[in-house]
This record gives structure tokens, C-alpha cells and sequence, in this order.
């Protein structure tokens, strides 16, 4: 009888402890959340990446979750759709801080809305993590301000830079170039960085007149440029305009040694299976591809993560573009949380601005205006594609990686009309 009752004794003891241990996980996951705000463009000409971008920060979410959260809390994102429009920043801003009180802010995708946020975010004295923006704190000097994209502090010369660097290999060296770019604060930074380029290289700029931003119809424009046959033509475009110039370019049969450089949007799988073989021979900018020397830590578990929602989800389903990016801006955001055991902006911003950062994207650190310390940019050169199917644009075998040489998997195919064959 005694044996038995000291029996029960332990099976109390063990109930009572794994009790505890129950009501202590119980506990922590009813904790308060610690909210983080940010609209994301799920409608309009943004959406394509703004949805693989969602996608992304809520896989961050998830296995951010399952490590125990921040400071022991779970976290929670709270977003609305900005619809693409800049104008709908700033009130949504205003929700998530006012109504939903959220204790920490993250950007939405691309500079028009980076820069609509910004402002709230100095109004408030908190971080900002702007997701692929170009120049936005370049005035403002704002110093919790970090830009995911890695550009550095003078992008209008890195946005070219990659383009230009290929181009220097060329034999005979380029002597001309043709500029085709919006009349838009992105076209001039590119419409500047070719400028620059082209002078200290000793190059004749025959084209550099920019367009409306409402133009569709590029195949009269594409013909003014043939006209002048240039050696190398720059393409800084946005999402719809780089499809559509890529469409008359293709069409009207423009050739030259190299074209192409910065078209934003061409890095999408919607983008890319929409033009099929009509892409072949563009190069262009690229920030994140599947290449032996861009496998960091924990960038592959994300993809494989990431490609099992995105058909469900209904989004771009490799994510090669903006994903990783989205998931390594709120893995810096984190990592200063902890790091400072704080949510205040002060302590926030001043550790993100003393620390590198390990990311699924690689090392980051911050230069003094939020930029990237160190730049990191590359050219690709769509190469033999021969259909509109999504696994075609999977890897690096069309995809190829032709600049920097240390990151190179393949070789530039030029003239242009030769890379398209």
C-alpha cells in the first residue's frame, strides 16, 4: 500500500510539473503581442512584388514564432493594402500607430512608397526598414532610417554600375550610348549615372531624351534610338514599362553589343513568363539569385519555405526578387529588438547603425544615411529561353550571372541580335 502510494506521490509530482510547464507556455503565448505595422501593396502595378514580399515577412513571422517571439512575446503583423498609391501611406501610417498601436513600423515595397511613410516614421521617432527604395533618406538625413537594397550611398552610380563593368570588358571598347528612361525621379537617377559613366569612360551619349511616364507604346521611341546606333543601351524603366519595352525592342529588332541594365520588374517570374523568348539577350540589374557564392545561411531552407506557400498564396512562385529581402529586413529589425531588449527608436537605430548583420541575404551594415556600408550588385543576361514556363527561369542556366567576374556563372553572349537567336 505505501508502494503505491509513493508511486501516485511521483505521478503527482511529474503532473504538476508538466502543469507547470503547460501554464508557463500558456502564459507566454498570451503574452501581448508586439505589433508590427506596415502597408504592402496587394492591388495595383506594386502588387506583384508586394504580394511575394507579404508572403515572405509572414514566413519570417511564423518561424520567428516558433524560436519564442521577441522579448518572450509573440509577434504579430498588422498591414493593409496601400493599393500602389503613395497617397495611401500616410493615413494608413496613422492607423496602425493611433488605432492599432503597433509598437514597431516596417516599410512597404518600392521608393514612391517609402518616401510617403518616411515622414511618419521621424514624426514619431521610430526605425523605418525601407524595402527596396532608392535614394529616400538621401535629403532628410534621417538617422533611423535603413534601406534594404543594396546600393549604397550613391546609388545613382551603382544602379549602373553592374552594366557598366561588363561593358569595360567589351574589345573594341563601346564609344556609344543610347539612354531609354522615364521622366521620373528613377529615370533621372539612371538618366545621372549613365551621364557620369559615359564621361569618365570617354563615351558619346547618342539618345538620352527620357519619356512620359504614361507611355505604353515604345515602338516609335526604340526606332529613334536605332536610328542613332549606339554600342550600348541603358533601360532604366518601372515594372509595366520595362514589359513594355522589352516587347518593342524585340519587335523592332533594336540591336546593339549590350541592352538593358536596370529594368525593375524583369527580376519577377510574372514579368519574365509574360515576354518568354522575347527576353533573350537583355541584361539587367539583379540583387538575389540561387548562385553558389549568394547561398547564405539559411537562404535556401527560406526559398524551399517560401516556394510550397507561393501557389497557394497566389504569388510570384520562385521569389528570387524582392522575398528574401522582405524576410532579412524584418531579421534586422529582430536582431536589434534583442539586442537592445527594447522597442524605443533611439536605442533601435543606433544599434542597427553598430552592427553587421547576418541575414539570409548575406552580412549587412549600414553606412551614416541608412545606405548599405558596402554595395553588392550584379548583371544577369537572359540566355535560351525558349518558352513562357516558369521553370525556365529557375537557377542560374538562364539566368546567368555575367558581372562581377567573382560571381560569374557564364559568359556575355553580344552582339544582342546573336543572345536572342
Amino acid at each position: 500500500m505505501r508502494q503505491k502510494v509513493s508511486v501516485l506521490r511521483r505521478l503527482g509530482g511529474c503532473a504538476i510539473a508538466v502543469l507547470a510547464g503547460a501554464l508557463a507556455a500558456t502564459s507566454a503565448l498570451a503574452a501581448d503581442p508586439i505589433k508590427i505595422g506596415f502597408s504592402m501593396a496587394q492591388s495595383g502595378p506594386l502588387a506583384g512584388s508586394g504580394k511575394s514580399a507579404l508572403l515572405a515577412m509572414k514566413i519570417w513571422a511564423e518561424d520567428q514564432n516558433a524560436k519564442g517571439g521577441l522579448l518572450g512575446r509573440p509577434v504579430e503583423l498588422v498591414y493593409y493594402d496601400d493599393q500602389s498609391n503613395p497617397a495611401n501611406v500616410p493615413p494608413i501610417y496613422t492607423k496602425l500607430l493611433d488605432v492599432d498601436k503597433v509598437d514597431l513600423i516596417n516599410s512597404g515595397y518600392a521608393t514612391p512608397i517609402i518616401a510617403a511613410a518616411l515622414p511618419i516614421a521621424m514624426q514619431h521617432d521610430m526605425v523605418l526598414m525601407g524595402l527596396f527604395g532608392l535614394a529616400n533618406n538621401a535629403k532628410l538625413n534621417y538617422d533611423k532610417y535603413f534601406s534594404m537594397a543594396p546600393t549604397g550611398e550613391d546609388p545613382a552610380k551603382v544602379a549602373t554600375k553592374p552594366f557598366f563593368d561588363v561593358a569595360d570588358q567589351l574589345v573594341p571598347k563601346p564609344s556609344t550610348i543610347a539612354v531609354i528612361t522615364p521622366d521620373i525621379q528613377f529615370g533621372h537617377s539612371v538618366l545621372e549615372g549613365t551621364r557620369a559613366a559615359a564621361e569618365a569612360r570617354g563615351m558619346k551619349i547618342v539618345y538620352d531624351r527620357t519619356f512620359p511616364p504614361s507611355m505604353t507604346d515604345f515602338s516609335t521611341l526604340v526606332r529613334e534610338v536605332q536610328a542613332t546606333n549606339p554600342d550600348l543601351v541603358v533601360v532604366g524603366t518601372q515594372p509595366g514599362q520595362s514589359i513594355n519595352v522589352a516587347r518593342a525592342i524585340a519587335e523592332v529588332g533594336l540591336n546593339a553589343r549590350m541592352i538593358g541594365g536596370s529594368m525593375t520588374g524583369l527580376q519577377t517570374t510574372d514579368a519574365e513568363t509574360i515576354l518568354g523568348p522575347q527576353i533573350n539577350g537583355l541584361v539587367n540589374f539583379a540583387y538575389w539569385l540561387p548562385a553558389p557564392k549568394l547561398q547564405f545561411p539559411g537562404s535556401m531552407d527560406f526559398l524551399a519555405k517560401y516556394q510550397a506557400k507561393a501557389k497557394a498564396a497566389g504569388v510570384d512562385p520562385i521569389g528570387y526578387y524582392v522575398a528574401p529581402w522582405a524576410y532579412a529586413d524584418l531579421q534586422i529589425l529582430a536582431a536589434a529588438v534583442e539586442g537592445t531588449k527594447s522597442l524605443e527608436g533611439d536605442k533601435l537605430g543606433a544599434f542597427i547603425h553598430a552592427n553587421t548583420f547576418k541575414t539570409i541575404i548575406g552580412d549587412v551594415q549600414f553606412g551614416p544615411g541608412g545606405e548599405w556600408a558596402k554595395p553588392r550588385t550584379f548583371l544577369i543576361q537572359f540566355q535560351n529561353v525558349k518558352s513562357k514556363d516558369a521553370n525556365e527561369f529557375t537557377g542560374t542556366d538562364h539566368l546567368v550571372l555575367v558581372g562581377p567576374p567573382d560571381m560569374k556563372t557564364g559568359d556575355l553572349i553580344t552582339p544582342f541580335d546573336k543572345a536572342r537567336q
